[in-house]
């Protein structure tokens, strides 16, 4: 645990330097994690140098190369470098310019024909592919509007819902409201009516002169009247006749 202690420290050192090294916990897990990550970051760092020097040597040999076939095309012929006029030179600088480009080993036209023929279908696959990109684009963006279209109207059915709710909640809280003091009236009501009966019971009242005894009565009465009226119209013809001829008449 100690010796993964310290490599870990010595590569968080390297890894940031002069900078503050962040605060973590120190525990068991946390330093496995830690000590695995030092450990590939050595070999990834390991394969960098390696392939560094591996670049570093094919650099070198390549300029020995040049140099060797440089002397065996100037001085085979009996040239030299210094003896080509400029625009051959440029020329010949170009040549190289392509070759080195196009990725051939020389620069003969049986090893530039391939080679352009290859970018040139390396061209006509990227455009291609251009194209089919182009096409899912346009698509994406005609995709993009509808979304967007329909994102709009989402918001504005959530825009409507909402206010309906906040409607909905003040009714609904008004009712509350209303009920609550439908509540509260009707149980003054029933108190106010308790106490009511209990005087109406300390005093003794009798059932006749009840409210439902009052409306048999009325019921009773307005029964009678019907029964009366007609009696009535038939004394009607009686009623402007003297005392003396309605005794006679009876």
């Amino acid at each position: 645990m100690c010796e993964k202690n310290k490599k870990v420290s010595k590569w968080l050192s390297t890894v940031f330097g002069d900078q503050t090294i962040p605060e973590y916990e120190v525990n068991t897990r946390t330093v496995d994690i830690l000590y695995q990550l030092a450990e590939a970051s050595e070999v990834r760092c390991n394969e960098t140098s390696l392939l560094i020097e591996d670049q570093k040597q094919k650099t070198s040999e390549y300029q020995a190369d040049g140099v060797h076939l440089q002397n065996v095309v100037l001085q085979g012929v009996g040239l030299s470098s210094g003896s080509l006029s400029k625009p051959a030179s440029d020329y010949l600088s170009a040549l190289v310019a392509n070759a080195k480009v196009l990725g051939v080993r020389d620069t003969s036209l049986s090893s530039f024909v391939p080679a352009v023929n290859n970018l040139t279908n390396e061209l006509l696959e990227s455009e291609k592919t251009d194209r089919r990109l182009d096409r899912e684009l346009n698509a994406l963006r005609n995709k993009l509007g509808s979304v967007l279209v329909l994102r709009k109207t989402f918001q504005e059915d959530i825009k409507k819902t909402m206010k309906a709710q906040e409607v909905e909640s003040a009714k609904a809280e008004e009712r509350l409201l209303n009920m609550d003091f439908v509540k509260a009236k009707s149980k003054d009501l029933s108190y106010r009516n308790k106490k009511a009966e209990d005087q109406l019971t300390s005093r003794h009242m009798e059932n006749r002169i009840s409210h439902q005894a009052l409306m048999e009565l009325c019921e009773q009465v307005y029964t009678l009247k019907q029964e009366i009226l007609p009696l009535s119209k038939k004394l009607e013809p009686y009623r402007d006749l003297s005392p003396v001829k309605k005794c006679f008449i009876f």
